[in-house]
């Protein structure tokens, strides 16, 4: 994800950051999906006192269902997630002491009770296990696949490295067991590309791995952002009822982003909002925002 909005800061001012986004998504048809299948992911599944987390149907011809945003018309709520990045040849630039992780950010959710769905790349629950792990047991929180990798899943997507049609599940299911091995027990079945790019191949080959795709439907522009007022002004703009909003909790390459919380928080609670986890938005899609 952070590849994508570097290359779109260089091109574009922030306020047309949202249109290069949607260019990602590649070439998809629409689905009519429907919440409550029960996932079958590689991940462990959920305890028998908890409930299966709420997934759509699969697309046409089986396809992964991809979901974008949530109903409407069912109440004032939005979604904050935050991707968790780091790629998998980037071990030596944290041995550097390059921090691909933001402590604070997740301290500020916590403070002001905020539920919040982290995507997390495998690679950064191998190099911060410990942090994984909390924010995996924390109720408040539910981790989601980013990959292991973080390489693109479809070609041309932003100059990042392309993980082979035969290789795609086998990476998802990497970062589910370094999900595991972290000590993250119940991770949900969903699924954010890198970059957020897909394409029919891509819903394809993860099909098997019982996963929704989860995209967005606001984007933060905090990537790379040191202006938290215009970070916070972007995702204010853009909230609707059963928005999803794309963040990042990455020190190094989003260090505004926590400082921006301070603000969108009070204010979207100011207007009535109500933050939930993409698992509530996806038990009441009903299809909506679905496509596959």
């Amino acid at each position: 994800m952070i590849t994508l909005v570097r290359r779109c800061a260089a091109l574009c001012a922030l306020g047309t950051l949202t249109a290069a986004l949607a260019g990602c998504a590649g070439d998809t048809t629409t689905s009519s999906g429907h919440a409550g299948r029960p996932a079958h992911p590689p991940a462990r599944a959920a305890a028998p006192s908890q409930p299966a987390p709420p997934t759509l149907a699969p697309g046409p011809s089986g396809l992964t269902p991809v979901f974008e945003n949530g109903p409407r018309s069912r109440g004032r709520t939005v979604a904050l997630t935050f991707d968790a990045d780091m790629t998998a040849d980037q071990g030596p630039r944290a041995a550097a002491g390059e921090r691909f992780d933001n402590p604070a950010l997740v301290a500020t959710l916590r403070r002001l009770k905020v539920p919040a769905t982290f995507f997390m790349t495998g690679r950064w629950a191998e190099e911060y296990p410990a942090q994984a792990r909390a924010i995996g047991r924390d109720p408040l929180f539910e981790v989601a696949n980013h990959s292991y990798s973080h390489h693109a899943f479809t070609g041309r997507c932003y100059g990042l490295p392309t993980v082979p049609a035969a290789r795609m599940r086998a990476d998802m299911e990497r970062a589910f067991a370094a999900f595991r091995a972290a000590g993250v027990e119940r991770p949900v079945p969903y699924f954010r590309f890198p970059g957020g790019c897909y394409d029919q191949r891509a819903l394809r080959a993860l099909a098997p791995g019982g996963v929704t795709a989860v995209q967005w439907d606001v984007v933060s522009g905090d990537a790379f952002a040191t202006d938290s007022s215009a970070v916070a002004r972007q995702v204010l703009d853009g909230v609707r009822p059963g928005s999803v909003v794309v963040m990042h909790c990455t020190r190094s390459a989003a260090p505004a982003t926590e400082r921006a919380l301070r603000t969108i928080i009070p204010k979207l609670r100011e207007r009535g909002f109500r933050f939930v986890r993409v698992s509530e938005l996806i038990g009441a899609a009903g299809g909506a925002g679905a496509r596959g």
